[in-house]
């Protein structure tokens, strides 16, 4: 992935379900996911839209079980796993998923310590809104945290079936 950074972010309402069930469920635990697709398209011109295509449950593997509710972790085996069956379809893990049990949807500098940059996150907070981050290295600055800018999350519209099959309204 370039380290271009992207302006919005591609997710359809059925994902946003499935990543907001994934992350809630595990409460008070940070719950965490793997997030599949299209990266933002590289070079002068290219559209700066990322594309999500898939969420990857995963469990929160932090080694100290009474420090899940503030740190999570993903195991590398379910990272290495996803890339592979991504890779099968065209798509790259595009980074990672979490929750904020107990605080607002902003990256930590933790967060953003941890990230391999360049890469794009999204985090369950606390009151229930969901943001989609962008976390970059800063360039010509390699002893500072990766940079964190916030996406606009874009949900493509709903068209309906070629049928227009009476759903009984």
């Amino acid at each position: 992935m370039g380290s271009d950074w992207p302006e919005r972010l591609v997710v359809d309402s059925h994902q946003l379900t499935v990543l907001r069930a994934v992350l809630a469920a595990v409460a008070p635990q940070e719950g965490c996911a793997l997030l599949l697709g299209h990266p933002a398209g590289a070079g002068p011109g290219a559209p700066a839209v990322a594309s999500l295509r898939l969420i990857w449950p995963c469990l929160n593997v932090w080694p100290q079980s009474e420090q899940r509710c503030e740190r999570f972790a993903i195991d590398p085996r379910e990272q290495l796993m996803a890339q592979k069956w991504g890779r099968q379809r065209g798509w790259q893990v595009l980074g990672t998923a979490h929750s904020h049990p107990s605080s607002a949807a902003i990256p930590s500098p933790t967060d953003c310590a941890w990230a391999f940059a360049p890469a794009l996150m999204l985090i369950l907070g606390a009151s229930g809104e969901l943001r989609a981050w962008w976390i970059a290295d800063l360039p010509g600055d390699s002893s500072s945290l990766p940079a964190a800018r916030e996406l606009a999350l874009v949900l493509p519209a709903v068209r309906p079936s070629a049928g227009g099959e009476d759903l009984g309204e």
